[in-house]
């Protein structure tokens, strides 16, 4: 008989902090005594997440763990949860969505039930949809208060643990409406447990919670998941081994076999846990600039060329880039270079007289006035346009706009794409316009605002009106 292989049991990455004594053993013996039982790993997890000093407090006053989905990452709250209210403590339990709590609370009424406690004489429940509770008889104020998270929810309240489930999606409002509820307590612990952030996700807590634990800023702060370290081949057997400790348990390779797609991002982040390099609170987020990737655009002739040239404010580079109007309507942008300013600009101009460009637009105080002056003086026959700040702030805004229509396409080049998905709006002028900066070190913003630039210049152009001879 074959032996049935088991994903990896401990994390991948950790931060615990040093402990003799826990607590968690007390949790999983509660638990196991209802129909359910508790996996190697998350008996391993809550020994980390329940240990205490000499003094029985908790050695981790904040404790967080991300894990890929389907894994019965949250079943762990659960069992703290229980825990919880059965040790006369007040717990608040918060999720993203009304029905991620609501079925927590299920989940609590069903495991206390199976453990042999009675509802009427153990603990009662309010049933209330988006408010329920579970409250224990015994007059010790034990309470477990079930809550959608908001700006304001908490405020007043008082507990003991604060649990934090869907933690990827936790923002910095809701933590500064939430995090006080458990000030007062005089033993109190934070817990949070999610997935990686994708494109989509809102919260920037637990990213910023991550980065902080395991660079040490965290001091009573512990951390725990179960990931790859780089974007990888989602397909491969042997990495789902490796990310998912319930594989084996509850998951099967045919299950994630059978979820995996074309998107190799995310399913690194849903399936490997993968923790992206790149921002995902950009302008523009990857998966947006994605959507308008084409394998190779169809010109029309003739062919005109509009070009784009940005120097750059921060970095002592300039980027060139070109946009050409397409038959169906739709403009096709692409990065030609991103050179540093100290090579001078005889590669502008060589490359702008090889192609016979039509327009070019230039930006970059300083550097503009010199490229027109050296256009005019290698001959260069195409116009050079140099835009006022509120052109430059139209360009942008427009570039948006027509992007997120679906009227830009590009052929997604990795330069250029790096550059559009790590980039935030920063403010120029005094009427609320906007230009960009980057959001990770080392990547130019040149390119993209030199692809804004250059998609203005094409879209505004007039076209060519064909001359008709009469007789």
């Amino acid at each position: 008989m074959t032996e049935t292989r088991l994903g990896r049991q401990t994390p991948t990455i950790m931060v615990v902090l040093p402990y003799l004594v826990s607590l968690g053993a007390e949790a999983v013996a509660i638990y196991n005594r209802s129909k359910r039982k508790a996996q190697p790993w998350q008996e391993l997890m809550l020994e980390d997440i329940m240990a205490v000093d000499e003094n029985g407090l908790w050695k981790h006053i904040k404790y967080g763990w991300s894990i890929p989905r389907r894994n019965g990452k949250s079943e762990i709250l659960i069992m703290r949860a229980i825990w919880g209210v059965t040790h006369g403590r007040r717990v608040l339990y918060t999720a993203h969505r009304t029905t991620t709590s609501s079925n927590a609370w299920s989940k609590c009424c069903d495991r206390l039930s199976e453990a042999g406690y009675q509802e009427g004489v153990d603990y009662k429940t309010t049933k209330k949809y988006g408010l329920e509770t579970i409250e224990w008889l015994d007059g010790n104020g034990a309470v477990i208060n079930f809550r959608t998270r908001s700006s304001k929810g908490g405020l007043g309240e008082g507990y003991d643990d604060l649990i934090i489930d869907e933690a990827q999606e936790y923002t910095s409002d809701q933590e500064s409406a939430l995090k006080y509820v458990v000030t007062d307590s005089k033993n109190p612990q934070t817990l949070m447990c999610g997935t990686p952030p994708t494109a989509v996700s809102s919260g920037t807590v637990f990213l910023n919670y991550r980065k902080n634990t395991l660079n040490g800023k965290n001091e009573s702060g512990g951390w725990a998941e179960w990931s790859v370290p780089r974007l990888t081949d989602a397909h491969d057997p042997e990495l789902w081994y490796e990310t998912n400790p319930s594989l084996g348990y509850i998951l099967s390779e045919r299950t994630i076999k059978d979820e995996l797609g074309d998107d190799q991002v995310d399913d690194n982040i849903q399936r490997l846990g993968l923790w992206l390099t790149y921002s995902q609170k950009s302008a523009i987020s990857r998966r947006e600039w994605d959507e308008y990737k084409i394998e190779k655009p169809e010109l029309k002739t003739p062919v005109r060329l509009f070009f784009g040239v940005k120097y750059a404010k921060v970095t002592a580079n300039v980027s060139l880039s070109v946009a050409v109007k397409l038959p169906d309507g739709k403009i096709f942008v692409e990065a030609i270079d991103c050179r540093p300013v100290r090579d001078g600009n005889a590669w502008i101009i060589d490359y702008l007289r090889s192609v016979h460009a039509t327009k070019v637009v230039i930006d970059g105080a300083g550097h503009q006035d010199i490229l027109a002056s050296d256009m005019k003086d290698a001959g260069v026959k195409c116009k050079a346009v140099l835009p006022k700040l509120s052109e430059v702030i139209e360009a942008n805004a427009l570039f948006e706009q027509k992007l997120f229509e679906g009227s830009i396409c590009h052929s997604g080049q990795p330069s250029l794409t790096q550059a559009v998905s790590n980039s935030e709006h920063r403010a120029i002028g005094s009427s609320g316009g906007y230009g960009y900066a980057a959001l990770t070190e080392g990547i130019d913003i040149t390119l993209l605002e030199s692809v804004s630039l250059a998609h203005w210049i094409c879209s505004t152009a007039k076209e060519v009106k064909k001359q008709r001879i009469c007789y």
